[in-house]
């Protein structure tokens, strides 16, 4: 798919600086390392949701005509997820996933709608809750109620969430062209690419 140049799409309110925190884990599991934010625990002065994000676009003509349809064929029968590019350097590409996922679940995005890809370091919370067993790790996944954090290089045991964001925040070439058309389809609505504009453009137009 080309890459069309625009302004992200999801803007931050002008009613001032979002804090900088992080929801914790259930008082249940005794972890120190805080897990994904979740939309039902709001920051302290975060701003004021904006609105709702379009909905995702109509099914193509002909596709997913019957409710039954299995779920082997359901991939074939999504219409090609919107893509949007938020510029960021390598080194704050990170930080721009973490804040266009506030934007989101402000906004009224799900938790467990969201899933987070990195392509350089892993994002703390992966590298945390991986430090206790693959098994633990990706049964969190499995569960579906949280926002997830994976390495881009494991993208293939992701599942299709309705939006995916990928933040380009180091790794090779190789591994992020590699990982943007498996990110791309495992995006539902939407696929949110955060990273360097020259460098992101040359990764889509290479694969996605």
């Amino acid at each position: 798919m080309p890459l069309t140049p625009e302004e992200p799409q999801i803007h931050e309110s002008a009613q001032g600086p979002r804090a900088t925190a992080a929801a914790g884990r259930p008082a249940s599991t005794p972890r120190p390392v805080p897990g994904p934010r979740s939309a039902a625990s709001p920051r302290p002065g975060s701003p004021v949701p904006g609105p709702a994000r379009p909905a995702p676009p109509a099914p193509r003509p002909g596709a997913g005509q019957s409710p039954a349809t299995g779920p082997e064929n359901r991939s074939d029968q999504r219409s090609t997820p919107q893509l949007q590019v938020i510029p960021a350097p390598a080194d704050g590409a990170l930080d721009a996933a973490e804040e266009t996922l506030d934007l989101l679940l402000e906004s009224g995005r799900a938790p467990g709608d969201v899933l987070v890809l990195t392509t350089g370091d892993q994002h703390p919370w992966a590298a945390h809750e991986l430090s206790f067993g693959e098994a633990a790790y990706w049964a969190q996944q499995d569960t579906g109620d949280d926002v997830f954090f994976a390495d881009a290089s494991a993208v293939e045991q992701a599942k299709v969430r309705p939006v995916v964001i990928v933040a380009v925040n180091g790794g090779s070439d190789e591994t992020a062209a590699r990982a943007l058309p498996l990110a791309m389809a495992r995006a539902g609505a939407l696929l949110i690419v955060c990273g360097d504009p020259e460098r992101v453009a040359a990764l889509v137009g290479a694969g996605v």
